[in-house]
């Protein structure tokens, strides 16, 4: 099972990751998958925004994670931003950890997901960014995570 969500502008993407927060529990690993461009750091701008984070969200590419501070009622502490783009085998995605980092009432967002994908397992939800030819995203979520939450899924497909 899946939702989907257009999104016409970049701001409306984020916007769609502000409520995406909602969602969210402590130890989710969400993976996030599309091409260059189609919108996954600005869909973790608004995530994070969501989480109630302060600092600057820029995409981690060159030091694969960034760690934010969440100020949030739900009890997400930290918001585990990671870029697997420049990895080259499973072992360096094993060696982030992330699964262990998010057990520390964490959450992970991890931009290129489909190639870390087999670490993870089924535990997780699965973000997949597709752009039209006019630049219009739709954002497709699924995954074992989403199922449980499906009638909050079906609220944030009609927001």
């Amino acid at each position: 099972m899946s939702w989907r969500r257009s999104c016409a502008t970049a701001l409306a993407c984020e916007a769609a990751g502000e409520q995406f927060a909602e969602l969210l529990v402590s130890g989710d690993v969400v993976l996030l998958s599309g091409q260059l461009g189609a919108g996954k750091t600005t869909f973790t701008k608004g995530v994070a925004r969501g989480l109630g984070v302060k600092e600057r969200v820029t995409s981690p590419t060159f030091t694969m994670v960034h760690e934010h501070r969440c100020h949030h009622a739900s009890g997400i502490v930290t918001l585990h931003h990671a870029d697997v783009y420049r990895v080259t085998s499973l072992a360096e995605v094993l060696d982030l950890a992330i699964g262990e980092l998010v057990e520390e009432s964490g959450v992970a967002l991890v931009e290129w997901g489909e190639l870390a994908a087999s670490v993870f397992g089924r535990d997780v939800m699965t973000v997949r960014f597709e752009v039209d030819d006019d630049e219009v995203r739709t954002l497709e979520v699924s995954g074992a995570l989403t199922i449980a939450r499906g009638e909050a899924f079906d609220d944030w497909t009609g927001a």
